[in-house]
């Protein structure tokens, strides 16, 4: 599936206002170490265990979302399904962890999350509330995904030196079909976002930043950054 590019909207303008932030949250250092093959297992390891963590708590968040869809979105604009195509992949993600988990020794059954961890968690409980718009909740969908795919492509690039061992995880979110699917909620979030209030904006727009600044945190701490 070949990945259309969005038309402009308020995410690009958002994107071109937070560059260094953005920048951040998807060229992290943690990421430029998998792409020049120079990354720490241990801290692959922590990553892998901390984001088993998250996605448990994504599922609910997901689910959420399909209720807001169905409540705020027409049967002609699709959401709810690009929205339930995710949410079904869920399923299958948790039991790679697993699967990964296994490969690399880690026993997941013992792991506590650490505070970024819970703090991202708690985040994602908050946009759960049916008091969280349609609009803003959708944002962070969006973003959340987007961070990981702008950040694993970057792993598949040309020139890359991703160890062999690390190419599966980083196809995962790498890969055109998932680069389409982001491309297809930033679709719907920017729909949302030229229809909402001027408050529903600026809350989005704070929430869009507070998913980089919490996927900032989830890679100092997946390096081991002091702190963290």
């Amino acid at each position: 599936m070949d990945v259309v590019p969005p038309k402009p909207g308020m995410i690009d303008t958002w994107l071109n206002k937070h560059t260094l932030l953005h920048t951040g949250a998807t060229r992290h250092r943690f990421i430029l170490a998998i792409r020049d093959g120079s990354v720490d297992i241990s801290a692959f390891k922590r990553w892998l265990s901390q984001d088993y963590i998250f996605v448990r708590a994504f599922v609910p968040f997901a689910a959420s979302l399909v209720v807001k869809g169905w409540k705020n979105s027409d049967d002609s604009d699709g959401d709810v399904e690009v929205i339930l195509t995710g949410l079904a992949a869920l399923n299958d993600e948790i039991d790679w962890f697993k699967k990964q988990a296994s490969k690399w020794g880690v026993d997941l059954s013992v792991v506590a999350p650490q505070q970024p961890a819970l703090d991202y968690c708690r985040f994602l409980e908050n946009l759960t509330s049916p008091e969280v718009e349609y609009t803003v909740a959708m944002t962070a969908y969006w973003a959340i995904e987007a961070v990981y795919q702008e950040s694993f492509a970057h792993c598949l690039e040309e020139g890359s030196k991703t160890p062999p061992e690390l190419q599966e995880v980083c196809q995962r979110w790498g890969n055109d079909g998932f680069g389409s699917y982001c491309s297809a909620l930033r679709s719907i979030a920017d729909r949302l976002l030229l229809k909402a209030s001027d408050d529903e904006v600026r809350k989005a727009e704070v929430t869009f930043l507070r998913v980089l600044e919490y996927e900032v945190e989830f890679w100092n701490m997946s390096c081991g950054i002091p702190g963290y």
